[in-house]
């Protein structure tokens, strides 16, 4: 029997059309998933299940496999992964559990499901399904963490993580993520995110800033036209995005 290797499955993607993205986004509560056409739009139901407790890379993996058995045949693999990724590598897992630092989840899928696999960070990739790739644009995520990134004309600036940042006494996701959620309260959590939006137009003199993730249909300020709230399904509509160029570092995306 003949075998088959991923540069052969490589080469074989490169010649067949249309390609089929499965798209995956890890989340701390939720982990889903769906498959694109190669212009990014939706081609099944997202589905999803509960983040496991505690989400080791082993339980974590073991519900994304639950999750692959219901879908269609695809090519490759897009992942947005709640953290610093480089190289395929998990550098931080704030959200997760410490056994994800070190972990090279990239590698681990493609041996996993045998298919060309690329990883970033999740708001990212969710900025990736909402940028118009004109400027300057920045994508803040609220959810269990405040994620963040920031593009140039389509391009990202990788590894900003902007939630870790010192802000006010603490930090950006301290006010801002789950925890900050919780203890202020809804009302006092969307004065601090007033607060944030502004600091990040000083900071970063972005021309659009897009809100994503979950806890946004918390959000009851009214802004300016440059500030977007977009859907959490742009999270796993970005991933074609990390397609569109040989550099896995440097995507480009943005609308015609």
């Amino acid at each position: 029997m003949k075998r088959v290797t991923l540069s052969g499955i490589f080469s074989r993607m490169m010649s067949a059309q249309p390609l089929v993205t499965l798209a995956v986004d890890i989340g701390g509560t939720g982990l889903k998933m769906l498959c694109l056409d190669a212009e990014g739009k939706a081609l099944t139901e997202r589905l999803r299940v509960p983040t496991p407790d505690p989400p080791t890379p082993g339980r974590l993996l073991a519900g994304l496999d639950t999750l692959r058995a219901k879908m269609p045949a695809f090519d490759r693999v897009s992942v947005g992964y709640p953290g610093v990724i480089k190289r395929g590598v998990v550098l931080t897992a704030a959200n997760l559990n410490p056994r994800w630092i070190g972990f090279p989840l990239q590698s681990a899928l493609q041996k996993r499901w045998k298919k060309p696999v690329r990883v970033a960070n999740d708001a990212a990739v969710q900025g990736y399904g909402a940028i118009s790739g004109r400027g300057v644009e920045m994508i803040i995520t609220l959810g269990t963490g405040m994620g963040s990134a920031l593009y140039t004309d389509g391009r990202l600036c990788p590894g900003l993580e902007l939630g870790h940042h010192p802000w006010l006494k603490k930090t950006y996701e301290d006010y801002l993520g789950l925890r900050g959620l919780k203890k202020y309260g809804k009302k006092k959590w969307n004065k601090l995110l007033r607060k944030a939006v502004a600091q990040t137009a000083a900071t970063f003199n972005w021309d659009h800033l897009y809100l994503g993730g979950g806890n946004t249909k918390l959000v009851t300020l009214q802004f300016r036209p440059n500030v977007t709230i977009v859907s959490n399904l742009d999270g796993l509509l970005g991933g074609v995005a990390l397609w569109r160029d040989e550099s896995q570092d440097q995507p480009v995306a943005g609308r015609p």
